[in-house]
């Protein structure tokens, strides 16, 4: 008898499986009693708890990289950390690209769908963020006008640049600095105590987040769409299994046991489908299989901008899929400036909800603003997708850190193995 309760006790306190079943509680809440599961209280518990991680993904961020570059001999080295993470991002990222449309041409999801119904005036404002964006103000958005706004935002880029910055000062002060790096290195030790904490509270936020998505959007929301739904879901899992699943092998280790490894997380960015939201514990996951912490600090915060693959698979899938609805035909150069342009529009994009969205609008402008108007087909069903896309940035993000790591040729395989082996 005590044996079994220990045991019970043991399973019902794993952090995943308590996120798992608020996940599955929230969903039956939202189909069962929608009006209870769109109450502005339920909406809050999630809301709160992605806001209780952005408080302290800034500061978790600029500790971590000004810790890591001050702490390092070879200035140089960081450097090369970045350029390599980039074209590690753009190669991979076109593969996402790449595969979202060949998968779309394929099974032609838009084909005999009718757009009748659909309100273009929701999509309105999109249109309108999407055509202030532009390449340049991207770039120029990267340094902030003061330090405590991209704090007081929680901008990452602006964030990541001033601890790139603080961090070859420190490094270049040498001795003068050691109690001021020892100093970072409490403060971020109490910001991941603080991750524990709130951690906690990732059942009430995934139940809260889960219910007021199902009862705000569906099941009614998908209809006729379930089967780009699912095709989108499927060509996600496709990416991460056979191109993450390539890329892991040749690195050495084995895609299905990283899953494992980075299950909790996985299961928080479902439940609240921002990526954002496991940021800080996935950084901490990444140190622990045995990725330095510079490059740990550097890899995964510019990912989160650079590195969404999941958002360049819906963008080119999505692209097509309002094409073949609307009765537009895109000749090859056609599809090939998707390519393009998505590649680009992309970097705008963030771990937070709807940023996909944005970029998507962006995207039609671009090749042909004929099917601008077409964006009012899958906005009811943008939230769902939205929880894929963000699962396979975080997943993404994770790959590729372990994947600098090894071409910098400082991952401890040791650790890693035993991480994965212990999942």
């Amino acid at each position: 008898m005590t044996e079994q309760a220990g045991v019970k006790k043991s399973w019902a306190s794993v952090l995943y499986v308590q996120v798992l079943l608020a996940i599955v509680l929230g969903a039956v809440i939202g189909i069962v009693w929608p009006h209870f599961a769109t109450n502005d209280w339920i909406k809050a518990l999630g809301d709160g708890f992605v806001k209780l991680i952005r408080m302290v993904i800034a500061p978790i961020i600029f500790c971590t990289v000004v810790s890591g570059i001050a702490h390092i001999q070879d200035a140089s080295r960081v450097g090369r950390v970045g350029i390599k993470a980039l074209v590690y991002f753009e190669i991979v990222s076109t593969f996402a690209l790449a595969i979202g449309m060949v998968i779309g041409n394929v099974a032609h999801p838009g084909t005999g769908f009718s757009p009748a119904g659909a309100n273009a005036g929701a999509v309105a404002s999109f249109v309108d963020q999407a055509a202030k964006t532009k390449s340049v103000d991207f770039v120029l958005n990267i340094i902030p006008d003061s330090v405590v706004g991209a704090f007081a935002r929680g901008d990452i880029l602006q964030v990541l640049l001033f601890a790139i910055l603080f961090g070859f000062a420190l490094l270049a002060a040498g001795d003068r600095a050691k109690a001021l790096r020892g100093a970072i290195d409490e403060v971020a030790f109490g910001m991941f105590g603080v991750i524990g904490i709130v951690m906690r509270a990732a059942p009430f936020g995934a139940f809260g987040a889960m219910a007021f998505t199902v009862g705000r959007f569906g099941p009614s929301a998908l209809g006729n769409l379930a089967g780009l739904i699912g095709l989108f879901y499927l060509t996600s899992a496709l990416f991460v299994v056979v191109v993450l699943g390539i890329i892991g092998r040749v690195v050495g280790f084995n895609i299905l046991r990283f899953l494992g490894y980075i299950k909790d997380e996985l299961l928080i960015v479902l439940g609240t489908s921002s990526s954002e939201s496991a940021l800080p514990q996935l950084m901490a996951k990444l140190e622990a299989a045995g990725c330095p912490r510079t490059i740990v600090g550097l890899v995964v915060p510019t990912g989160y901008s650079f590195n969404l693959d999941g958002t360049n698979i819906y963008m080119t899938m999505a692209t097509l899929f309002i094409a073949q609805a609307l009765g537009v035909d895109l000749s090859l150069e056609q599809q090939l400036t998707i390519l393009g342009v998505a590649m680009l529009t992309s970097k705008g994009a963030t771990g937070v909800t709807g940023a996909g969205f944005i970029t998507l609008a962006a995207t039609l402008a671009a090749v042909d603003p004929r099917l601008v108007p077409g964006m009012a087909i899958v906005l009811g069903i943008d939230k769902f997708m939205s929880e894929c896309r963000a699962l396979v940035n975080i997943t993404g993000n994770g790959v590729a850190t372990i994947v600098v790591a090894w071409w910098e040729g400082e991952l401890d395989r040791d650790k890693l193995n035993a991480a994965l082996a212990a999942k």
